[in-house]
């Protein structure tokens, strides 16, 4: 699923910079954009040279490296999917950081004149990755808590006969 992540990511990005010379307007809420951010989420940290940009590929590289062993390791699909899906948009992101030292954005939603920062393929994936990630240790620690008062209540009391 990483790979998938991460090349329909890069074919995406390479159609915005080939297709989109102007803005193009999809609906009332989202339009395709061209832009570029040499920086992290948000633009935060842009314009720090190149000693930034390779400090951001390293974190992000580190961070990938982390979520694909977790992945490997991770029996369960609840778990393993969503990591896929955040680990293919970091990998997205750290090759055009490598390629051109900015990552390319197109998507470009809002409602009336309020924009929401520009991004691409590989930050939807990793929010919606990051959102089913937090499900699914929610949905487990609930399905603990529910097992554990199980568990408690089928104990005998104290004093209780046995």
């Amino acid at each position: 699923m990483s790979l998938s992540v991460l090349g329909i990511d890069q074919i995406t990005k390479v159609l915005a910079r080939t297709l989109l010379q102007e803005p193009l307007v999809l609906g009332p809420f989202l339009n395709l954009s061209l832009g570029y951010n040499t920086g992290i989420t948000f633009g935060l940290f842009a314009g720090r040279g190149d000693l930034g940009r390779w400090v951001l590929v390293a974190g992000t590289a580190a961070v990938a490296l982390w979520l694909v062993v977790w992945m490997w390791r991770e029996p369960r699909l609840a778990v393993a999917a969503p990591l896929a899906l955040v680990a293919g948009g970091a990998l997205g992101n750290i090759l055009d950081r490598l390629r051109s030292g900015a990552v390319t954005d197109f998507i470009d939603a809002h409602i009336g004149s309020t924009h929401w920062p520009t991004f691409n393929l590989a930050d939807a994936a990793i929010v919606v990755g990051t959102g089913w990630l937090l499900l699914a240790s929610l949905r487990r620690g609930a399905h603990a808590d529910a097992k554990d008062a199980t568990k408690a209540g089928s104990r005998p009391r104290a004093g209780a006969p046995t």
